[in-house]
């Protein structure tokens, strides 16, 4: 993802030690660009578009899909179904509880200013619909990869069996990057890497944490206004959610580390 830099990223030797120095290809130059890009964790798996009850505009068909998902993998959530009176998917998606699809993630990120000639890192497992699915967000960006397209087989091998050391690939990666975008705010793993970089970063390293929520409320609108006030709305919706707290009782050290038992007091 660095291609050949003469420059290290302000995390690098926190994340890969004395091996970032192997990256580096000689000095620097005045008014070289340096190689920059965003790391994208979209929270889409199918375990995850299941357990949130919500539609996604696959219609009957993506509906018997997931329901058949859940009897197999969700049996309590299948039952409680059965006896309890549930908030509509369209309720669950004004109030923010269901996942951004990637097409939402597209009009969010070109909302933010991300041109096509952005370089994107997708972090994740396989996402639910797979390449169609992600035909939006591949045909805006055209220069995104995973771990699986940046890699030869050789390379990746080794990591293959173990859930955990790809993840810990997309970490390295996501944390290093100069933007990190999350589709899901809830997320562990995106926890972690925002954490890390609050830590590491002291709070000047970029990351978009959308509110789902208000977003919701424009995805919903946005058939009505142009483009220009679309813009301004998704912006400050993410522009709310950009400052860096101090951990809130209770929360997680990982996710909020600026706190007297994480941080330095200095």
């Amino acid at each position: 993802m660095r291609q050949n830099v003469t420059r290290l990223g302000p995390l690098d030797r926190h994340l890969v030690g004395p091996f970032s120095k192997s990256m580096l290809k000689g000095e620097r130059n005045r008014g070289e660009k340096v190689a920059r890009y965003l790391a994208l964790h979209m929270r889409f798996e199918i375990d995850m578009v299941a357990h949130s009850l919500c539609e996604y505009g696959g219609g009957e068909e993506e509906r018997n899909e997931l329901e058949a998902y859940r009897e197999i993998h969700f049996p309590a959530l299948v039952e409680l179904k059965k006896t309890t009176k549930l908030p509509s998917p369209a309720a669950l998606k004004a109030e923010g509880l269901c996942p951004l699809m990637p097409e939402e993630t597209v009009l969010m990120l070109a909302a933010l200013g991300f041109n096509r000639q952005t370089r994107i890192y997708l972090a994740g497992a396989h996402i639910y619909g797979g390449k169609s699915r992600l035909a939006s967000l591949t045909t805006l960006y055209p220069n995104l990869v995973t771990k699986e397209s940046l890699l030869s087989s050789s390379e990746i091998e080794p990591f293959m069996n173990f859930s955990s050391q790809l993840a810990a690939l997309d970490f390295i990666v996501c944390t290093a990057a100069d933007v990190f975008a999350m589709t899901d705010s809830g997320s562990q793993f995106s926890s972690l890497v925002s954490g890390f970089r609050v830590y590491f970063g002291g709070g000047k390293m970029a990351t978009i944490r959308p509110n789902k929520r208000r977003l919701a409320d424009i995805f919903v609108k946005n058939n009505t206004i142009d483009w220009r006030t679309f813009e301004q709305r998704v912006r400050k919706a993410v522009r709310q959610t950009k400052r860096v707290f101090s951990r809130p009782v209770g929360r997680s050290v990982y996710r909020y580390p600026r706190c007297k038992e994480c941080m330095c007091n200095t």
